[in-house]
C-alpha cells in the first residue's frame, strides 16, 4: 500500500503548479488590455485636444472624426451625419480602412441620409427615434452584413448628428469600452460645433459694435458740437444717451439762409434761433434712425418762417406714413427765441413741457400747449404760444428720462422732484452749465452710483442774461 501512494505525490504538485499559473498569466493579460486601452483614451483625448485648440476652421476639425473613431474601435470605418439648416440629414465626413470600398460606401451612406429629413432641436424628432430610422435606412443600403453602431452629438441638449462606427467583421462586438470612446468623440465633436457657432455669433456682435458705433458717432455729430452764442441769453446742453445710440433729440437752430451758412454762430448774430427738444419713443437704433430723419425735415421746415404751430403740423403729415409703418411716435417742443425782443414763440407735441423759472417772483412755469404726438394722427392740429422773457430768467427743456429715472426701490424721480431741484440751483448756480451739472449730479444721486440710466436723458439750460 505505500509503494502504490507513491507515484501520485508529484501528479498533484504538477496540477496544482499548472492552476496557479494560468490565473496570474489571466490578470496580466487583463492588466496589458487595459494598459493599452488607457494610452489608447489618453492619446485620443489628447488628439482631439490638440485638434481643437489648432484647428480655426469646423471643417478642419470634423475630417478627423470619423478617423478617430474608427482607430479607437478598431472597426473598418466610420461616418458622421450632421443637420443641414433646413432639417436634411447630410454625410459630413467618413472614413473608410478599404479605398476599393470607399466610394460604394459613401454612395450607399449619401442615398440612406437622403432618404430622411429632420426638424433640429424640435420635439418631433427626439434621438432614440430619429437615430433609429437612420439606422434602418443604412442597413437597408449597405446591406444585413454590416454592423452599425451610432450615437447621437447633442449640442446643449439638442440632436445636431449622429457618429457611426462601421463593420464587416461578422466577430465585431460593441463593446462598453468602445461605446464609451465613440460617445467621448462625439462629445468632442459636439463642443467643436458648439466653439464655432459661438465664434460666427462673436464675429457677428464684434460687426454689430463696430456699426453700433459708428452710428452713435454719426449720431454724436448731428447733435450740436457746442451750444451758439446769441445775444442777451447763455445756453448748456447736455445729451446721455442709456445705449450708444439714442432716441433724444435737441437742436439750435438758425431760422434765416444766413445763419445757416454758418458753422460756428457768431457772437452778436441777432436773427431768431429754433430751440428744439424731442424723443422717439423707444430706445436704440431704430430710435436713432427716426430721430436722423425727424433733424433733416424739421431743419427744412424752419426754413420756410412758418409760425411754429405749423411747422409742427407740416411736419406731422410729412413724417406720419414713416411714423405708422414703424409703429413708432414722436414728442416735440418747438420754439424760436427772438432776442431783439426777448420773446419765446413756442408749441408742442404732446413733450413734457419745459419749465420756466421767473427770477422776479421765484416760481416756476410750465410752457405747454395743446398737441398730439407726431405720428399719431394726420389730422394733428397745434397751437401757438408765447413767453415774455425778463433778465435772470431761466428755462430748462427736459426729455422723461431725468423724471422717469428710477431709485433701486422703484420709486421715480419725476417731476415734482425736479422742480424743486431746479429752483434750488436757479437761486444758488451762477450759470447755465452749473445748473446743467447741478440736475444731473441730482438724478445721479437718485437713481445710485452702482445703476446706469436705462432711458436717454438731455437737458438743455437756458437764461436770460
Amino acid at each position: 500500500m505505500p509503494v502504490s501512494q507513491v507515484p501520485s505525490q508529484p501528479t498533484d504538485s504538477n496540477s496544482r503548479g499548472a492552476n496557479d499559473v494560468t490565473p496570474i498569466v489571466a490578470l496580466k493579460e487583463l492588466v496589458a488590455r487595459l494598459h493599452r486601452e488607457q494610452n489608447k483614451i489618453q492619446d485620443l483625448l489628447s488628439s482631439l485636444g490638440f485638434a481643437l485648440r489648432s484647428f480655426n476652421n469646423l471643417n478642419q476639425f470634423l475630417e478627423l472624426i470619423p478617423l478617430m473613431a474608427t482607430r479607437v474601435t478598431d472597426a473598418d470605418g466610420s461616418a458622421l451625419f450632421l443637420y443641414k439648416p433646413n432639417g436634411q440629414v447630410r454625410l459630413e465626413q467618413l472614413h473608410w480602412q478599404d479605398s476599393r470600398q470607399r466610394k460604394n460606401i459613401r454612395k450607399a451612406l449619401e442615398t440612406a441620409s437622403s432618404q430622411i429629413k429632420f426638424l433640429p432641436n424640435s420635439n418631433d424628432a427626439p434621438t432614440s427615434n430619429s437615430t433609429g430610422i437612420l439606422d434602418d435606412q443604412m442597413h437597408r443600403y449597405l446591406g444585413p452584413n454590416m454592423q452599425i453602431f451610432g450615437t447621437a452629438i447633442l449640442v446643449k441638449h439638442h440632436e445636431r448628428g449622429w457618429l457611426y462606427v462601421l463593420s464587416s467583421d461578422p466577430e465585431y462586438s460593441w463593446t462598453e469600452t468602445r461605446q464609451k470612446l465613440v460617445r467621448l468623440v462625439a462629445d468632442q465633436t459636439a463642443v467643436a460645433i458648439e466653439n464655432d457657432e459661438l465664434a460666427v455669433e462673436l464675429r457677428k456682435k464684434e460687426r454689430l459694435d463696430q456699426e453700433l458705433e459708428i452710428g452713435a458717432e454719426i449720431q454724436r455729430r448731428l447733435l450740436p458740437r457746442q451750444c451758439p452764442s446769441i445775444p442777451s441769453i447763455t445756453i448748456a446742453a447736455r445729451c446721455k444717451p442709456a445705449n450708444r445710440v439714442g432716441g433724444d433729440y435737441y437742436d439750435f437752430i438758425p431760422t434765416n439762409h444766413n445763419q445757416m451758412q454758418s458753422t460756428i454762430p457768431e457772437d452778436g448774430d441777432s436773427g431768431r434761433w429754433a430751440f428744439v427738444i424731442g424723443d422717439v419713443m423707444g430706445k436704440g437704433v431704430p430710435a436713432g434712425l427716426i430721430m436722423t430723419m425727424m433733424r433733416g425735415m424739421l431743419r427744412g421746415e424752419v426754413l420756410h418762417s412758418h409760425t411754429p404751430a405749423n411747422i409742427l403740423q407740416n411736419l406731422n403729415r410729412v413724417m406720419y406714413a414713416d411714423l405708422e409703418n414703424s409703429h413708432r411716435f414722436v414728442t416735440l417742443f418747438y420754439s424760436e427765441y427772438d432776442p431783439h425782443t426777448r420773446t419765446l414763440h413756442y408749441s408742442n407735441a404732446a413733450h413734457n413741457p419745459p419749465l420756466w423759472w421767473h427770477a422776479s417772483t421765484k416760481n416756476v412755469t410750465r410752457l405747454d400747449t395743446l398737441g398730439m404726438l407726431i405720428g399719431l394722427d394726420v389730422q394733428s392740429q397745434y397751437e401757438d404760444a408765447r413767453a415774455q422773457l425778463e433778465p435772470g430768467d431761466t428755462i430748462i427743456y427736459y426729455t422723461d428720462g431725468l423724471t422717469d429715472a428710477a431709485a433701486a426701490s422703484g420709486d421715480r424721480f419725476d417731476e415734482e422732484n425736479l422742480i424743486a431741484h431746479f429752483s434750488v440751483a436757479c437761486r444758488y448756480c451762477s450759470s447755465p452749465q452749473e445748473i446743467l451739472d447741478y440736475l444731473f449730479d441730482q438724478v445721479h444721486d437718485f437713481i445710485g452710483a452702482d445703476k446706469q440710466n436705462t432711458d436717454d436723458m438731455t437737458l438743455v439750460v437756458l437764461q436770460v442774461s
